[in-house]
């Protein structure tokens, strides 16, 4: 990556949008170091970055000038320094400088004052200011650092140039809660009108794990923006609500994509609202009526062509992924690796269960089929009433799938009486649908595949919690756990439920084991 990045900067609203822009990349941690002469510019920098943060863009922002250290508490600390009074470098100690660094992000203006006291990881902004007006910022990564930082300000700075170039100017952006995905999600406005940025660069593919292949290609997990591309197109022609796309760059990997609302289909407490779960299922069967193309091709909003294969969502795929829970949900609460014989048995269990859904009903399964990608759109008629806005890694499998991922929602109380009603009420209508519906058949899938999902998902939450740093996710572990026990109930998970049972009461809630 090129370690130096220069911007010619207008005017002071230019100057503040790059603050801001500069800002959409921070994290605990980063050290920015701006230098220029007096007047630069530095400060209106600093101003447009912290108000960015803030959410607030008449937020007073004043110089720290003379009280040395100006500190914000966001969503992280902000620490902005003045450094031009400082007459001795020691005098850093009493202002705080060391402690801030570790807490969260620190500004310093001046850094030259104290050359010393920087990190290696510190980013350096210099302004100069031009001869005919305006002013250039060079932003750079100090000697030794590892350029991440900076990796994250180029990537900032690529989605304000797709934007400009998208939808004009002066686009204000705002972080937007994303997923468990490292996909990142902003909502960007102009005038009245919102839309939102998935900004999903092309993610390596990472080390085999299974014949020379990696877990995403086994598990068929989307690379970069052409399957969302793809699936979204084809959703939309069929009518249902998924997001239009303005724009996009499948070589940067970012898209300009329809804000399709804020309600969901849970309450204000977080609590399912049973007509809308049972008008979620209604859908599905709607969805599993037609007749999908496993080869989607098209040309995307930028000019791009696209051929995306919809994967068949095979047995490698659903054994790997409920792997998951013998990689990382076991290890963490038995405090050692599962016993190779144990891992075995684990791996044969799933590989004959994986088989029996060989006969099972197959259509487009979207796969992340619960709350918090269902968008409730009431003044819409059916099926526009529901939003879909993450099918990404959708697959061709059996059609129970999607189904249990609603009924037994991984981020909501699903209570049995509830998930009866959701399961009903996609049964009523799938059978208006479709002919030669195997309510039996239907079941034991769905009983198979809630205990899979619900394996897979044991893993996934402790995964983002030991690897990517994420603990939140800990708290649906309970719940999960109760899905599972409950699925095993069904006869064609009896080997599954011993296996559960043996390996030390870990998995199964107490007295389910």
């Amino acid at each position: 990556m090129d370690r130096t990045i220069r911007r010619r900067l207008e005017d002071e609203t230019a100057t503040e949008q790059l603050g801001a822009d500069i800002a959409m990349a921070l994290s605990p941690g980063d050290v920015l170091a701006l230098r220029g002469g007096l007047g630069a510019g530095k400060t209106t920098l600093a101003r447009g970055l912290i108000r960015q943060l803030a959410g607030e863009p008449d937020l007073e922002v004043p110089s720290p000038t003379y009280t040395l250290c100006q500190s914000y508490f966001l969503a992280f600390p902000l620490h902005h320094f003045d450094l031009y009074r400082i007459g001795d470098p020691a005098e850093l100690t009493e202002l705080g400088l060391a402690e801030a660094m570790e807490t969260g992000v620190v500004l310093v203006e001046w850094p030259e004052r104290a050359p010393d006291a920087l990190p290696a990881h510190a980013v350096t902004i210099e302004l100069d200011l031009d001869p005919g007006g305006g002013r250039t910022a060079t932003i750079s990564a100090t000697g030794d650092g590892d350029g991440t930082a900076l990796a994250r300000i180029a990537r900032s700075l690529a989605i304000r140039a797709f934007l400009d170039l998208a939808w004009g100017r002066l686009t204000r952006r705002r972080f937007l809660q994303g997923d468990a995905s490292a996909r990142r999600y902003e909502t960007v406005a102009r005038d009245s009108q919102t839309r939102i940025l998935m900004d999903s660069p092309r993610r390596p593919d990472g080390p085999p794990v299974k014949d020379g292949k990696p877990y995403s290609q086994i598990a068929h997990l989307a690379e970069d923006v052409v399957p969302f591309i793809a699936v979204d197109l084809a959703l939309r022609r069929h009518g249902f609500a998924a997001p239009r796309l303005f724009a996009g760059s499948i070589r940067d990997g970012l898209l300009l994509i329809e804000h399709l609302g804020s309600e969901g289909i849970v309450d204000d407490q977080g609590h399912p609202v049973a007509a809308r779960y049972r008008e979620a299922a209604r859908l599905l069967a709607r969805l599993h009526a037609v007749d999908w193309p496993a080869r989607l091709a098209g040309t995307c909003p930028g000019g791009e062509s696209y051929d995306h294969r919809v994967p068949d969502y095979d047995a490698q795929a659903l054994v790997i992924e409920a792997s998951l829970l013998v990689d990382w949900y076991v290890p963490a609460f038995a405090g050692q690796p599962l016993a190779p014989a144990d891992r075995q048995a684990f791996t044969d269990i799933w590989t004959g269960l994986a088989a029996t859904l060989r006969t099972a009903e197959r259509t487009l399964v979207l796969r992340d089929y619960h709350s918090p990608n269902l968008i409730w759109r009431a003044s819409e008629p059916f099926p526009a009433n529901l939003g879909l806005i993450d099918f990404q890694d959708a697959v061709f499998g059996p059609t129970a799938y999607d189904v249990v991922s609603l009924a037994q929602d991984a981020r909501v109380d699903v209570t049995p009486g509830l998930e009866a009603a959701i399961v009903a009420a996609y049964v009523e209508e799938h059978r208006r649908t479709s002919a030669g519906f195997d309510e039996a058949a239907f079941d034991r899938d769905r009983s198979i595949l809630g205990a899979q999902r619900a394996t897979k998902i044991l893993g996934i939450f402790v995964r983002l919690d030991r690897r990517d740093g994420k603990p939140a996710y800990l708290r649906h572990l309970p719940r999960m756990r109760a899905y599972l026990a409950r699925n095993l109930a069904h006869p064609a998970l009896a080997e599954y439920r011993r296996w559960c049972a043996g390996v030390g009461g870990i998995i199964l809630p107490d007295g389910d084991s």
